[in-house]
């Protein structure tokens, strides 16, 4: 089913609308059931639903699901917003992730979703000063929860790459492994067995 694979920008707007903090993650399931877990001033709102395949920074979550649904009034095949604010990139995505033809291809697929997500980046060294949440898209993913395969993309290298993770030791006890990407390394195709010995992350904890 295409629509275990969802649209995702998972980022912490530091100003959103210069009144208040918004910080948002999503996780999913390989049944394409979706969560979007929205802090906005410090409390917690879940919106869960298998209809919440698209999730941008800003603004909050029911104002975005409120555009959007007056651009589906409008029609995608009529008119989409086009720039790259936060709730237009929405509103393209919502429109082109649900008019995709169901596929049991996991190549067109992936395929599929990839060009919906390039179709609603920031294109690179694009920055708009007053609306810090609005910035350059540096990279892509598309995690197909499925067969257990994790694609990435960088903007700045011309390959796109996956993890398998049923190709991986997820064991208690099994070494810490890291593929790294910090500096411009590059890879192509199934880079799964380019893994490299790790110290584990050390975690801060939280504070009282």
């Amino acid at each position: 089913c295409l629509f275990s694979l969802r649209i995702v920008e998972e980022c912490t707007s530091p100003t959103l609308g210069r009144t208040e903090n918004i910080g948002v993650r999503a996780i999913s399931d390989a049944t394409g059931d979706c969560a979007i877990f929205e802090y906005t001033g410090g409390k917690l709102t879940v919106y869960h639903s298998k209809e919440y395949k698209v999730m941008t920074n800003s603004p909050t979550y029911n104002k975005q699901l409120a555009l959007n649904e007056y651009w589906k009034s409008i029609g995608g095949l009529s008119f989409l917003p086009g720039t790259n604010r936060p709730s237009d990139r929405f509103a393209r995505a919502s429109f082109y992730i649900n008019a995709l033809p169901q596929t049991d291809d996991v190549r067109i697929a992936i395929a599929s979703v990839f060009s919906v997500i390039r179709n609603t980046s920031v294109p690179y060294g694009i920055s708009t000063p007053e609306f810090p949440e609005i910035s350059t898209t540096q990279w892509r993913t598309v995690s197909d929860s499925k067969n257990l395969l994790y694609f990435f993309e960088s903007s700045l290298t011309p390959n796109t790459f996956w993890v398998n993770l049923r190709e991986t030791d997820l064991s208690e006890g099994a070494p810490v492994l890291k593929l790294a990407i910090a500096n411009g390394e590059t890879y192509h195709g199934n880079a799964t067995k380019e893994f490299k010995p790790a110290q584990p992350f050390r975690f801060m904890g939280v504070k009282g």
